[in-house]
């Protein structure tokens, strides 16, 4: 009996932000999933305008389990993540850890075919870096989710955020930014 897929259903109970107040609670699995649109959605732009020859469906597969880890984990809040460097290199271990144990619940002929979604494969690079660049115009879009509700709390996170996305030096992602942004500030009459 594998386990795998139950413990991937946990994601639901995940929770993200769990430092700051939230006016809408952000489990794991929802925020992968906005990652994998938004990620298939970069590659798409990346190889239509930017000259890139990445796979969308790979880069959204890829993030659809890119914090599937955490159902071992838990999500640990990027403040503490990020304190020190000591504290950064030991949770990269515990990440580790904690995907090859998901990836050992499978049964052993299906895991070379869940491997690279749980460790980075040097021929997944430039899709891997999709991925993180979704997932943190992800953060932001969280960010001014919170801002537009009246959550002041986000304010400092949504500029250290879009500072980041910034620095990313990505032309996908600053054509994806310029396009896409200012719609998730809007009311839904304001989209109709």
């Amino acid at each position: 009996m594998s386990h795998f897929f139950a413990y991937l259903a946990r994601m639901k109970f995940i929770n993200r932000w769990g430092l700051m107040r939230n006016t809408h609670a952000e489990n794991i699995q929802e925020h992968s999933l906005q990652v994998a649109m938004i990620a298939h959605g970069l590659a798409i732009v990346k190889n239509r305008l930017f000259g890139g020859n990445v796979d969308p469906e790979r880069v959204a597969v890829l993030a659809v389990y890119h914090d599937a880890g955490e159902v071992i984990t838990g999500d640990l809040a990027t403040p503490i993540k990020y304190f020190n460097p000591k504290i950064k290199e030991a949770y990269d271990e515990i990440e580790i850890v904690a995907n090859q144990k998901l990836l050992d619940m499978l049964p052993e002929e299906l895991r070379p075919d869940y491997e690279a979604f749980f460790f980075t494969n040097p021929d997944d690079k430039s899709a891997w870096k999709l991925v993180k660049a979704a997932d943190k115009i992800c953060a932001y879009l969280k960010c001014l989710e919170e801002m537009k509700a009246g959550n002041e709390e986000f304010a400092k996170a949504k500029n250290a955020v879009r500072r980041e996305i910034e620095q990313l030096d990505l032309p996908e992602v600053d054509y994806f930014m310029d396009k896409f942004i200012a719609s998730f500030s809007l009311t839904l009459d304001e989209l109709n």
